[in-house]
């Protein structure tokens, strides 16, 4: 009898402590569209900041991010990339250091690089960033169907693309994306929307700010467990060659991370239970006028890079390993750190080996039928 109580107390301690080491309860994954795995880090690349091609200002963009070195050009650029996030957080994709992250589609554009992120599947078939409803199951989209995740899960975009990427219709979950309205019952969205119906031109991309305090104001009040905040402002100013603008939208988005981490620390909902993971869609070409842009024809489009911090992630900052990670690894990896086996029904790549507590490197079966 003491024997068997023994053992059930053995069981239970080992349950328990099972239970103490996965802390992340809710899951936010942040995009930034296009923007390069160069400027994270090493900041600002001397072969475009000096080309009055790409800047204006060349004495001006220099003193807001020129240093002599890369680890004080990307502090400049990114500073709670590179003063908080990697004394708390990983980096990876650090090529220079052998430590890669790809992604694995033929396309290299952002339809099918999104689809790997929140699918787990690279799909041959060509969508070329087309209005076009996902036929895949997202990862935000299985959580919606998980008991602790049913309607608490949420997408804001920038780009107007993406309530098809992520299946608005068939999902279930809500998808603001562009310059879609608000509606919110509070000051705040009032506002938001307001600001959103005077601007005259509207392109396929809603500005950065716009998109983030929309979503931060949803965060505020409805607390959603699962959320996608897609930001497009990087892409845009690549793609029209103005490097300048390329820097000042990157920096804009670091604050703005830097802004929803403090949020997310400083509210008890949230608190040390909450994993951000951070990445974009796709690379860039890398030298001279290829900058611009992307695809199977341009070298560097398939190089990727992605940041985590949460209270799972291990505060190992630029991860230096010769290491290969792909995109697709994301949507199983955002599960498991939930709790969750991402298994919509088809084969998905595994997660990555997240550095951390055991419970996060177990054995991961991806033969969904």
């Amino acid at each position: 009898m003491k024997l068997t109580l023994v053992a059930i107390c053995f069981l239970l301690s080992i349950n328990s402590h099972a239970q103490e080491q996965k802390k992340t309860k809710n899951i936010f994954i942040i995009t930034t569209d296009g923007f390069r795995w160069e400027e994270v880090f090493k900041g600002a690349d001397s072969s475009l900041i000096c080309n009055n091609r790409f800047v204006q200002d060349i004495a001006l963009t220099k003193q807001m991010f020129w240093d002599s070195s890369d680890d004080l050009r990307r502090k400049k650029l990114m500073p709670f990339f590179w003063n908080v996030l990697s004394k708390k957080g990983q980096i990876y994709g650090n090529r220079l250091l052998e430590n890669k992250v790809n992604v694995k589609n033929f396309y290299k554009i952002s339809y099918p690089g999104y689809n790997e992120i929140f699918t787990g599947r690279t799909d041959i078939n060509p969508v070329l960033n087309s209005p076009v409803l996902n036929k895949n199951t997202s990862i935000l989209e299985y959580l919606n169907s998980r008991a602790d995740f049913t309607g608490k899960v949420v997408a804001f975009s920038s780009w107007d693309i993406m309530p098809f990427i992520l299946n608005e219709p068939r999902s279930g979950f809500s998808v603001n994306s562009g310059y879609e309205m608000l509606d919110y019952q509070s000051e705040e969205g009032s506002m938001i929307d307001s600001v959103q119906k005077n601007i005259k031109s509207k392109g396929r991309t809603r500005h950065d700010q716009l998109t983030y305090l929309s979503a931060k104001e949803y965060i505020s009040q409805y607390h959603p467990k699962a959320l996608f905040l897609g930001l497009g402002e990087t892409d845009e100013c690549a793609h029209s060659g103005q490097y300048d603008l390329y820097l000042q939208r990157a920096a804009a988005v670091d604050k703005m991370i830097a802004d929803l981490w403090y949020f997310i620390q400083t509210d008890p909902f949230y608190k040390d239970n909450t994993t951000l993971i951070i990445t974009t869609d796709h690379g860039r070409g890398k030298k001279g006028a290829a900058w611009r842009t992307h695809g199977f024809w341009v070298k560097g489009s398939g190089e990727v890079w992605l940041a985590m911090i949460g209270p799972d992630i291990l505060p190992l900052g630029e991860m230096t390993n010769n290491q290969q990670i792909w995109q697709k690894q994301i949507a199983s990896t955002a599960a498991l750190l939930v709790g969750e086996h991402f298994a919509p029904g088809y084969r998905v790549a595994a997660p990555f080996n997240v550095p951390g507590p055991a419970k996060l490197q177990t054995n991961y079966l991806t033969k969904s039928k």
